[in-house]
């Protein structure tokens, strides 16, 4: 699929990190956390997303990702167009769930 840099998008990390030592157990909580200060949210463990209006804002967030990835390990960078995301089917057990929603603009006055 092609994008539009003015799509509306979701960034989503998926990674697989080492966790045998306590070095590598310190790196994967550091990539999780600053993920999580990069405004990303935990979809499961090892999967994060972040909203992004357009495609062209979510390049920063790439390039911040490819900044802070720990030495070894599997990281993947999907995006996806928000109408994609909407369709999400989800599932707790078997009770589905609501799939989250793009965040609310800021008015500012």
């Amino acid at each position: 699929m092609r994008f539009d840099e003015e799509d509306q998008v979701w960034c989503v990390v998926m990674f697989d990190l080492p966790t045998n030592t306590k070095d590598q157990r310190r790196a994967a909580s550091l990539f999780r956390n600053k993920l999580l200060d990069a405004g990303y949210s935990m979809i499961q463990f090892s999967v994060y997303a972040k909203y992004s209006p357009t495609l062209a804002n979510n390049r920063q967030t790439v390039q911040f990702v490819k900044k802070e990835l720990p030495d070894y390990g599997e990281v993947r960078i999907l995006h996806i167009t928000d109408r994609q995301w909407s369709m999400m089917q989800r599932f707790y057990g078997r009770t589905p769930k609501k799939t989250e929603q793009k965040p609310e603009e800021l008015a500012l006055f």
